[in-house]
């Protein structure tokens, strides 16, 4: 399976609306086939049948593991099944790409990390920024010192509309009879049928992981793919529940303060990042600043700003508070250290800016380079333990916000405290 001439036939579990773009992503290289798809809900299994007509379905992930014609699955279930499905898929030797978050709990991290270590199979999480290019210009910048030391990131991701802020539909037919309920919960609290939990699930805790897991996780991911950082050391997010109040337990708005460790890549900074669902910008407001000792650079994925602003040539003074006497003499010393210069760019410290162009479409890229690793046998970086080093710390801002304290990360050992 999945030399570098071999058709790939892949398997979609979950084909909600992230099952179904990874699904079209994929069918859009050359050589790969949609061959397979489980979900519990007929109208989505119909759905597919009628995209890939020639399709296998059926409410039962596990059927599709036992299929011997199938390489490689896509993972795009509720959260609180990503862990189990990811280890079941590994034990049947498929290659796995599991959208993110990794896991919906920090202990199960490990258990992917080491399933995916057993099986010898390509793991690879979904979490796109690690295969958006504006973050390995950006990563370029920061290594040639484009900016002095770094010492601080901020991020947002902000939404302004109802389904940014998971506000998805609800069939009209939902019923018992076409939805396996049961088999949606999982490991999940046991309830009765309620169609809103299902198609909006991830308003939910027991199915999904909130701002932090949807969200955050892109963040992370950016930061670390531009930076090389493992993880950070000090969490703390609050936010709350300010305008979808239609339910939900998770936040609708939500901020983290991060710290990171100085490593051999960069100086000790600090990571602030922000969600909003109703935020003042139209649609989605997403964006990157990287600030540094001399200058800053900025991203929205289409694109990279470097913005350079030369250190200071002399420091400035407040000798004016001084006596007239002693500020003459003041300023006497301080021009003799500091000689005035002839103006130029330099002087003024007048900004410099450059402008990169990136592909935006970081979504087909990243399965892109899952295919090419499922053909080649040679990993796309965002493997188990890279997507773990994102997801251990976005999940540790939910515990932060929801037992509102301070968490710790070992970024080495990948534990929290």
């Amino acid at each position: 399976m999945g030399t570098a001439n071999d058709k790939i036939r892949i398997a979609l579990v979950g084909a909600g609306g992230m099952g179904q773009g990874d699904a079209r992503d994929a069918a859009r290289v050359a050589g790969v086939e949609i061959a397979a798809a489980a979900d519990i809900y007929d109208s989505r299994l119909d759905r597919m049948k009628e995209i890939y007509p020639a399709i296998a379905t059926t409410r039962d992930y596990r059927d599709v593991l036992a299929r011997t014609d199938i390489d490689a699955v896509i993972v795009a279930t509720p959260d609180h099944w990503h862990a189990q499905i990811a280890i079941d898929a590994l034990a049947a030797g498929k290659d796995v790409y599991c959208e993110k978050p990794m896991v919906q709990k920090i202990e199960d991290g490990k258990r992917v990390i080491a399933a995916a270590t057993k099986s010898g199979r390509i793991f690879q999480m979904g979490s796109q920024y690690a295969s958006a290019h504006c973050f390995e210009k950006i990563g370029q910048l920061l290594q040639s010192g484009a900016i002095g030391e770094l010492n601080m990131v901020e991020a947002w991701l902000d939404r302004n509309t109802a389904i940014g802020a998971w506000q998805y539909s609800i069939p009209p037919d939902a019923s018992e009879q076409n939805i396996d309920w049961d088999r949606f919960l999982g490991s999940a609290p046991k309830r009765p049928f309620e169609p809103i939990r299902l198609f909006r699930w991830r308003n939910y805790r027991d199915y999904g992981t909130a701002v932090a897991g949807d969200l955050y996780v892109h963040l992370f991911t950016g930061l670390h793919t531009a930076t090389g950082a493992v993880g950070p050391t000090r969490i703390y997010s609050t936010g709350g529940l300010r305008y979808w109040n239609d339910g939900r337990d998770a936040p609708d708005m939500q901020v983290g303060v991060i710290d990171y460790q100085a490593s051999a890549r960069h100086p000790r900074f600090q990571f602030v990042m922000r969600v909003n669902f109703k935020s003042s910008k139209a649609d989605e407001d997403f964006g990157y600043r990287f600030i540094g000792s001399e200058g800053a650079i900025t991203t929205d994925i289409s694109s990279v700003t470097l913005s350079r602003v030369p250190r200071e040539k002399e420091p400035g003074n407040t000798a004016d508070t001084f006596s007239r006497q002693m500020e003459a003499d003041y300023i006497r010393a301080y021009r003799e250290r500091y000689p005035i210069l002839p103006a130029t760019a330099a002087t003024l410290r007048r900004p410099t800016v450059q402008r990169f162009t990136s592909p935006r479409d970081a979504h087909e890229i990243h399965m892109r380079n899952f295919i090419d690793a499922v053909r080649t046998r040679k990993p796309f970086f965002e493997d188990a333990e890279y997507g773990f080093r994102a997801t251990g710390p976005a999940l540790l801002c939910n515990v932060s916000y929801f037992e509102k304290r301070v968490c710790h990360w070992d970024a080495v050992t990948m534990t929290a405290s």
